[in-house]
């Protein structure tokens, strides 16, 4: 009895993949003939061993032949691959606009036509950093790979000790800690928020492939409350806000740059990996959320000592204060957390796509 399994389909620009359910398949048999793939296999089901077999019809012309039509068995599936003719987006699989009721998308592979331009971009970076980290005759690395080692590495050592001298005084002195965190802290902090503009510039001048947008709204906000709300207001630096604010960055800082420490020389360690893509989920709204409780205690104190407010004409009013545009910073704060909330997910979902595939 000849039986249909089921098929998953997932498309790039230069070939498609299909995933057929079967368990240890045995006999397989893949061709394409006339631009009709041909599938044939035996697997052994629930009513014992049976012959399983379908045909596609491709929309656009593939590569028929064997070299370009490759399959994979696995104890549950079988993968395959095919190239197609020319490069390009198809908007269906099959000739006949009505699907087959045995294939469906292969969402786990599934990516749309802009995340397949990100992909590509993304090999490409893969590309120039393998080439840029490699040495030359003497043995030296290029300057573009050094000095995107050493900023990072900087970073990293200058939230390191951050994170470590925070522990530890939060350790040693419990919650008295969180009072003179602005007073033994702010300096290195000053610091590498300073030095976080080069990671703006290296977006800019195409050093890095990354967006500039999601690195410019970070620094400006952090700086803001940094250097306005922290660095202008005495009051504000003895309050335990300012311990959270700066612990949850340099928390999410002191993965980030090993990830990148290690991507410049194309090396990866997976639960670094892991780490960088799955930890500021938590942190980055927490993060947020420090941020914005700092500017709102803030507010009563613009209000009360007119810092930075500006004097009006007696017919337009007394002064336009200050305290409204850390209102407006509030609202323009939480847009700039989903934007780069949704770039994070973005990117999250893209590595971890590829390496689900890879693992298959």
């Amino acid at each position: 009895m000849t039986l249909t399994p089921l098929v998953y389909w997932a498309q790039r620009y230069e070939e498609i993949f299909l995933r057929v359910e079967l368990t240890d398949a045995q006999n397989i048999d893949v061709h394409v003939h006339e631009n009709i793939l041909h599938f044939q296999a035996q697997s052994h089901g629930a009513k014992g061993q049976h012959l399983y077999d379908f045909t596609l019809e491709f929309l656009l012309p593939v590569k028929a032949q064997a070299s370009e039509v490759a399959y994979q068995s696995t104890q549950r599936q079988v993968n395959i691959s095919v190239k197609k003719e020319h490069c390009g987006w198809w908007e269906r699989l099959t000739k006949q606009e009505r699907k087959p009721p045995f294939l469906a998308p292969d969402f786990d592979c599934w990516l749309d036509e802009s995340d397949a331009e990100m992909e590509i971009k993304e090999k490409e970076e893969r590309k120039i950093r393998r080439k840029a980290s490699r040495p030359d005759e003497k043995g030296s690395i290029s300057l573009k790979t050094g000095f995107l080692f050493t900023y990072n590495l900087v970073q990293f050592l200058g939230f390191s000790w951050i994170f470590v001298n925070m522990t530890i005084r939060l350790l040693k002195f419990g919650l008295d800690s969180f009072y003179d965190t602005f007073h033994t802290i702010s300096s290195v902090m000053f610091f590498c928020q300073i030095l976080a503009a080069v990671e703006v510039l290296n977006a800019a001048f195409g050093l890095v492939r990354t967006s500039v947008t999601p690195n410019l709204i970070q620094l400006f906000g952090r700086n803001f409350v940094l250097f306005v709300i922290f660095g202008c207001l005495e009051e504000m630096q003895n309050k335990p806000v300012v311990f959270f604010v700066f612990y949850l960055w340099s928390a999410i800082e002191i993965f980030r740059y090993p990830f990148y420490m290690l991507g410049c020389f194309n090396t990866e360690w997976k639960i670094l990996t892991w780490l960088r893509y799955s930890l500021w989920m938590p942190l980055y709204p927490l993060g947020a959320l420090a941020e914005a409780v700092a500017v709102a205690q803030s507010i009563p104190i613009f209000d009360k000592t007119n810092l930075f407010s500006i004097p009006l004409p007696r017919a337009l009013g007394t002064s336009l204060s200050f305290s409204n545009v850390l209102r407006v910073h509030l609202v323009l704060m939480f847009l700039g957390l989903f934007f780069n909330f949704r770039h994070l997910y973005k990117q999250r979902q893209r590595r971890f796509r590829v390496t689900k595939r890879k693992a298959h």
